[in-house]
């Protein structure tokens, strides 16, 4: 069977698991959290996401769109499956970080209705 043969894999793509978290963990070099990343993500920035793992080559072009439609509708699953590895203080972190957008969020919201 040729490449032009083969149907795409509709299978989930599970963002969750070890190969993702891996490959596409925050940047904690230092152990600083990148505050600017869990805002992105927050906002549904998702870009370097997406890039990172189309150009990985281990995710086909539908797995890649299905990552970031998994993301669209649920960003916080994207920063989970990031922080998948961390260190129990790196994940409170990021969690008060979020907690911190959400409520911006909803105050911006509430003042502008």
């Amino acid at each position: 069977m040729n490449t032009e043969q083969r149907k795409p894999n509709d299978s989930v793509i599970d963002v969750s698991g070890d190969l993702f978290a891996s490959m596409f963990s925050l940047d904690l070099g230092d152990g600083d959290v990148d505050y600017d990343a869990v805002e992105r993500i927050h906002d549904g920035e998702f870009g370097e996401w997406t890039l990172a793992a189309a150009r990985s080559g281990l995710f086909p072009p539908h797995a890649v769109e299905a990552l970031q439609q998994s993301w669209q509708k649920a960003p916080r699953s994207l920063l989970d499956a990031l922080l998948t590895d961390a260190d129990e203080m790196t994940r409170k972190r990021c969690n008060i970080i979020w907690a911190g957008l959400d409520e911006a969020s909803s105050f911006d919201t509430a003042e502008y209705a």
